[in-house]
């Protein structure tokens, strides 16, 4: 019998005896609490005058779906991510179906359907297929374990992703396609594919831009919208028309300058006044940077960076390569859509409509981000359990 560091046997862990939730990562937990206390924070500072009579609908709202996702954070911690593995083409199946019933019932907003709207809350099947794409991509690789190093695994597990990439991308959602495209180029890196196959892609991807950006332009084809390809025209040559499509992010570096050191709080005019637009959904780190100034942008950073620490960690301890692989694709996820979102906000990444992970405002995005992160926990709780079977602990 070995004694956990929480103080309950091993064999308590085993049966069910015990405190389980304690097996979760205390400092991912730390992380995930924090960041949702900074989103609710900023929200109801950025919001207050948003709705007339409401000051508080955008916060309460969010504060709900922070409560609602850490319950499914926390069942998923307790699930044996193991048996997603055997429900892979039932999961994959039912990805497309709700990708593809938004074009039948979805709510249209903007020029763009991709969400359903449920009454309470528009629900974005986007951002569900994210976790479900992680899913299912990893066991189709833990599937073909003998065959990673094939062309055929590689191929067959890009167009797996592509597939729903390409459907979301004509809602039109170029964001969450592409985080599907990150969330596959992670899983062919964590299981090892060689780097001849990796060499392939980019030159298949850098013609692909060429053909959609110059080629089919030019031959009087529409692949992206109009909005969207004036946001790549902005972030291309942001000073050529700053009053139109470079409006948002010249806003952003506005906002966020404007901040200084420790922000402008209620005279963060920017905020206030609707000169920065989305701002508590794609631009909430704008928000951050002009009313808490550079103190408040550098915390919300901090969380984040322990944040992704910990999921790194929690791919090395894995006790699988299921697990390893659910990991990195979770971990892609998460780097993709900060790196991409505060890189809009201060000008190095064109605006591409991804949401800054449990920080912007949106029941769809804090909940699925929260079961994703549910998934991590579960993987770290039964990596520890196991090594705790075997007489030896894992170190945090």
């Amino acid at each position: 019998m070995h004694a956990s560091p929480y103080g309950t046997s091993v064999k308590g862990f085993r049966d069910g005896a015990g405190p389980r939730f304690v097996r979760m990562d205390p400092l991912l937990v730390l992380a995930t609490i924090g960041l949702l206390a900074c989103s609710i924070y900023a929200i109801a500072s950025a919001t207050k005058g948003d709705i007339e009579g409401s000051p508080n609908f955008f916060v309460y709202r969010q504060a709900a779906y922070a409560g609602v996702g850490l319950i499914f954070m926390f069942i998923l911690s307790r699930v044996d991510y193991s048996r997603f593995r055997e429900w892979q083409a039932g999961l994959y199946v039912g990805m497309l179906a709700a990708i593809v019933v938004v074009f039948a019932v979805g709510t249209a907003a903007r020029g763009s359907r991709r969400a359903i709207d449920l009454g309470f809350f528009s629900f974005q099947t986007s951002e569900l297929g994210k976790v479900l794409l992680i899913l299912t991509l990893s066991a189709f690789a833990v599937d073909r374990m003998r065959r990673l190093g094939d062309r055929e695994t590689t191929s067959r597990l890009v167009l797996l992703a592509l597939v729903p990439a390409m459907l979301v991308i004509a809602q039109p959602d170029l964001g969450s396609g592409l985080v599907y495209i990150a969330i596959a180029t992670a899983t062919l890196f964590v299981a090892g594919t060689h780097w001849t196959h990796f060499a392939a892609l980019g030159g298949l991807a850098a013609v692909a831009i060429v053909v959609v950006l110059v080629a089919a332009p030019a031959a009087g084809v529409e692949v992206l919208k109009p909005y969207q390809m004036d946001r790549l025209t902005a972030f291309v040559n942001p000073t050529e028309n700053p009053a139109e499509q470079g409006y948002q992010q010249a806003q952003s570096l506005v906002a966020i300058g404007a901040g200084g050191k420790t922000g402008r709080g209620d005279a963060a005019t920017q905020t206030k006044l609707d000169f920065l637009p989305e701002h508590h959904t794609d631009f909430i780190f704008s928000v951050v940077g002009e009313e808490f100034g550079f103190m408040g942008a550098a915390l919300v950073l901090s969380l984040f960076a322990l944040l992704i620490w910990r999921c790194l960690r929690i791919l090395t301890m894995a006790k699988n390569l299921y697990g390893s692989l659910i990991a990195g694709g979770v971990t892609a996820m998460l780097m993709f859509q900060i790196f991409v979102n505060v890189g809009m906000t201060v000008g190095i990444m064109p605006i591409t409509g991804v949401t800054l992970p449990l920080m912007s405002y949106g029941g769809s995005s804090v909940i699925v981000t929260l079961m994703a992160l549910g998934l991590m926990q579960s993987i770290h709780a039964q990596a520890r359990e196991m090594a705790l079977t075997k007489g030896r602990d894992i170190a945090l």
